[in-house]
Parts: C-alpha cells; sequence; structure tokens
C-alpha cells in the first residue's frame, strides 16, 4: 500500500539523520502528506462536479446568446494542493473562461483602476456580422444587419441586452445568471443523490455549499474570467480582498498561470517531492502573522526555479522549509520580493503571458516596506522570529 511503501521509503532516507530530526520530519511528513491527499481527492470531486454542471449548461444554452461556458480551469491554493486554512473551511476555486456567443465580440479596455499588478479592466462587447457566415436553411439572423421588428420576433435579445450595463460585460449580472442556472439544473445533475446543495450570497461569483451525510461540507467557488489574447493571463470576475470595483470592471488574474506554473512543476518533479508539504506546513506556520498566503507561494514560485527539482526529495524536506524561510527573512531585509509572472527570465516556456509582461521591468511586492520604515522594522522582527 502506499502508506506502507511511504513508511520504508522514509526509513531508508532516515539512516545517518539525527534521530531527533527524523523523528520531527516523520511527524510532519506524516500529518502534512494525509493533508495533501485530501486536498487532491476533494480537488477531483470538485472538477468532475463542475464539469457535469457545465455539460448541462451547453446543452441547454445551445443556440443562445449567452456567453459561452468553456472548460473549468482549478486555480487557487486547494487545487493546487495546498491550503492556509483548516480542512473545514477550504475553499476549492474554479475559473469557468467566457467565450462571446455567435454575433458577438469581446474586446478589453482599461476600467477604473490601471495600476499593475492587478489592473482593473472593462469587457466592451461588440457586435459583428455574421452574414457571411450563414449556412445553407439557418434561421440564425444578423444583429447588425437585420431590421429590430425581425430581431423582435425572434425573440432571442443579444447578450447587450441580458448580462451587460451598457456596451460592458457585467459581472454581477452574470454570476446571478448563472446562480439561477445552478439552483434550476441541480436535480439533472447525478450529484444531486448523493449532495444537498445551498447556493450562498455573492455577488460575483457562484459559490456552493454541499453536504453529504456526516461529512464535512465542500465548500466551491465559480468565477468566471475572460482570456487576453491566447496567454494564461485572465480577467476575472473575482474581486480582490481589499478592492471591490464596479460590477463592470474585472480585475487581472495571475491565477490561471499559476495553476499552470504547478501543473508544469508536477510534471517535471520525481515522485515524492516535498513542495507541496513545505508549501502546506510554511502556510499553517505564517497564519495569523503578516506574511500572506500569496507571499509565501510567491517565494516558493521562485525557490522551485532556482533549486533544481531532484533537490525537493522527501529527505530534503526540513532543508527545504529552512530555504523558504531564509528567502523569505532576506526578502524582508532587502525590501524586495519581485512578482513573479513581471520580468522574470526564469519564466518556464510553457507558461504563456502577454508580451508586456516579457518585457516588464519586476514588480516590488514589498514595495510598502520601502515607503514604510515603520512596516519593515515590524515585518523584520517578525521574519527573525519566523
Amino acid at each position: 500500500s502506499d502508506e506502507e511503501e511511504s513508511s520504508s521509503t522514509e526509513s531508508e532516507e532516515s539512516e545517518g539523520e539525527d534521530p531527533s530530526e527524523r523523528d520531527l520530519a516523520r511527524i510532519y511528513e506524516r500529518r502534512i502528506q494525509w493533508s495533501v491527499h485530501k486536498l487532491a481527492h476533494r480537488r477531483r470531486v470538485v472538477e468532475e462536479l463542475v464539469s457535469d454542471l457545465l455539460h448541462v449548461s451547453r446543452e441547454r444554452f445551445l443556440n443562445s446568446f449567452f456567453p459561452v461556458l468553456q472548460p473549468a480551469i482549478g486555480v487557487g491554493s486547494a487545487c493546487e494542493g495546498w491550503s492556509p486554512q483548516e480542512e473545514k473551511d477550504v475553499v476549492y476555486c474554479m475559473l469557468v473562461p467566457l467565450k462571446p456567443p455567435c454575433g458577438h465580440a469581446f474586446r478589453l479596455g482599461l476600467g477604473i483602476t490601471g495600476e499593475m499588478p492587478q489592473k482593473g479592466m472593462c469587457v466592451c462587447v461588440e457586435l459583428v456580422c455574421t452574414c457571411t457566415g450563414e449556412q445553407p436553411g439557418s434561421k440564425m439572423l444578423c444583429f447588425l444587419h437585420h431590421c429590430k421588428e425581425e430581431m423582435m420576433r425572434n425573440k432571442e435579445p443579444s447578450l447587450l441586452h441580458t448580462l451587460c450595463t451598457g456596451p460592458y460585460l457585467d459581472a454581477q449580472k452574470i454570476a446571478l445568471w448563472f446562480q439561477k442556472f445552478v439552483t434550476s439544473a441541480w436535480e439533472e445533475m447525478l450529484q444531486s443523490h448523493h449532495y444537498s446543495m445551498k447556493v450562498l450570497p455573492s455577488t460575483r461569483s457562484c459559490k456552493l455549499k454541499l453536504k453529504k451525510a456526516h461529512r464535512k461540507p465542500l465548500l466551491v467557488e465559480i468565477i468566471f474570467g475572460v482570456q487576453q489574447g491566447d496567454s494564461d493571463i485572465f480577467l476575472s470576475s473575482q474581486h480582490a480582498e481589499d478592492l471591490v470595483p464596479p460590477s463592470t470592471t474585472w480585475l487581472e488574474t495571475y491565477a490561471v498561470a499559476e495553476a499552470m506554473f504547478f501543473q508544469h512543476i508536477s510534471r517535471k518533479a520525481p515522485r515524492h517531492t516535498c513542495y507541496l508539504k513545505c508549501l502546506q506546513l510554511c502556510a499553517r506556520i505564517l497564519a495569523g502573522t503578516g506574511f500572506s498566503p500569496y507571499t509565501l507561494k510567491t517565494v516558493v514560485m521562485h525557490l522551485l526555479t532556482l533549486i533544481p527539482l531532484a533537490g525537493w526529495c522527501r529527505g530534503d524536506f526540513l532543508l527545504r522549509l529552512d530555504d523558504v524561510m531564509e528567502y523569505l527573512r532576506c526578502c524582508v531585509e532587502e525590501k524586495r520580493l519581485n512578482h513573479f509572472f513581471f520580468g522574470n527570465e526564469d519564466m518556464p516556456k510553457e507558461i504563456s503571458l502577454p508580451t508586456a509582461f516579457q518585457m516588464a521591468q519586476p514588480i516590488n511586492l514589498f514595495q510598502n516596506l520601502v515607503e514604510n520604515p515603520k512596516a519593515h522594522s515590524e515585518a523584520l522582527l517578525e521574519a527573525n522570529n519566523l
């Protein structure tokens, strides 16, 4: 079994180690290994659920002028295989890319927030001619070149008249539309025989609480995104913790690129690597400190490109934990932690970024420490204590 194999491998790797270190490593290994496996199992349950939901939506909205829902992408810490939260509070986040329906196009423009990282943008919905693309016998009308009377008789309003405010795609209207769809479609789902489902209040996403008898609830958040070109950078309906933008402003997100990065590492890494366990344990250590989970994830992503993947095996677990904390301390001391996706020369070629990201100067996530000496002193004290 996996457990026996794990125990056998641990004894082989423990030879020559200090007994106290070996015991500590084994305790961390066992508890964090369980947590990582549990996250992976529940993520697969969520992926299947959302995939089934989207299958029903494609059938229900076929030939409509609602956004075309693409296959979901698991994003965020839980879908990457780690979490700063206790099991009961873990939220599995799935990003559903939106494509324009026939006769429509999306054009991206700057919104009210133009700073990087996480600038805000609007998604302008434009009507495009479909006359030349009409199939013989098709009843599809062109929004640009058929008269209003014909369009009224067709009884299919354009996307501009349903989920937009003015010419702009409205994140709140899309979230409400999808919440209503999930409520009405749940009985068609196979999962409805095993789970009770409740749609939780949310203005810019669809939050679901699934409950199975005698099991902890499963929390799922479905967010919506518009892709920037053919890159792994999206505009997201989800708002930032400290910023709730207008409903027509979508915030740039790097969550898909981060998910792609962890998938890339997973494909390249040898079996039984410990980087997810390092993330999991460090996230728990940093809970309640001034260092955010995103700061920790950025540190580990940098280290995964600096330290060969062969150096993340089980026997190196405590060494890598020390590296994570020391890298964080050095960044605080130097008042500089570079954002992973801007001007990073070590970016794996499998991650697709807009040219502007590749050519940009690195963005400092610790800029506040440069500008605020008191915050820097406090952060340095905290990092040294850690």
